[in-house]
């Protein structure tokens, strides 16, 4: 079993039951008590789960480990989406070399972006018809199609990226939460968002309030790594790690 795919099966079952010894873990897993605790201490750096003597407690955060396809996530808070989207649209300028993730939040700003002298990378295939549709230039990174989500995934859409120096990223988060950071279920997407991050100038989680306090079970970037745009204040915990911008709804 794979390091990720352990580590997911243990912090599902610490939040779930709140806590879990380490020879609970052990015999779920059926890992030596050695790799068990070398997953606890990763996923307690993480700020994930507490470590504690013979086994983990979870933290305070909800955990948000169930993922919706897109026809789902596209019906949950409408107005607060539309109000971030259009916000992020706002802060695109001339000659803007953008990255736009897949997703709803990402997706809903195409139809504010201003009729400006910027080019597009995007992983997500419906975005790119969609941009295209309004004239920009769009550039589509090799990959994986991953149809739930509606994303180009995988070591060559990772490779692809890397190439690129963005001005500007547009990134949707599944949950984030100060100990934990941004998180999303997936590691595949979530390679992708880290690489985007790394190679951006300026990078943008776009999380209605719902998404705050909770974590995921991948983390791509630390708060500090990256401004948030939202649709309501929030608490300054967040504020005290990185750039909050509040859009109206």
């Amino acid at each position: 079993m794979l390091a990720e795919q352990r580590q997911a099966i243990i912090l599902e079952t610490v939040n779930q039951k709140k806590s879990a010894t380490l020879d609970e873990l052990c015999a779920l897993i059926g890992a030596s008590e050695s790799t068990v605790r070398r997953d606890l201490y990763e996923l307690a750096s993480k700020g994930m789960i507490n470590k504690v003597h013979g086994g983990a407690t979870a933290v305070s955060d909800n955990f948000a480990f169930v993922e919706y396809d897109v026809a789902e996530k596209d019906k949950l808070f409408t107005e607060e989406k539309e109000a971030i989207a259009r916000y992020a649209a706002s802060l695109i300028v001339d000659d803007d070399f953008v990255f736009i993730d897949a997703g709803t939040t990402t997706g809903r700003m195409i139809p504010y972006i201003p009729d400006k002298k910027a080019v597009f990378v995007t992983n997500g295939f419906i975005h790119a018809r969609r941009l295209a549709q309004r004239g920009f230039k769009v550039l589509v990174p090799g990959g994986e199609i991953k149809f739930s989500t509606e994303a180009i995934v995988g070591a060559e859409c990772v490779l692809s990226l890397a190439q690129y120096n963005f001005t500007k990223s547009f990134i949707g988060a599944n949950g984030i939460s100060v100990q934990a950071g941004f998180t999303t279920p997936d590691l595949s997407e979530a390679k992708v968002k880290a690489e985007v991050i790394r190679n951006s100038r300026e990078a943008y989680v776009l999380a209605d309030g719902s998404k705050f306090d909770s974590a995921a079970s991948v983390t791509f970037g630390r708060l500090g790594e990256a401004a948030i745009i939202t649709d309501r204040p929030i608490d300054r915990r967040y504020s005290e790690k990185t750039v909050v911008k509040v859009s109206s709804v």
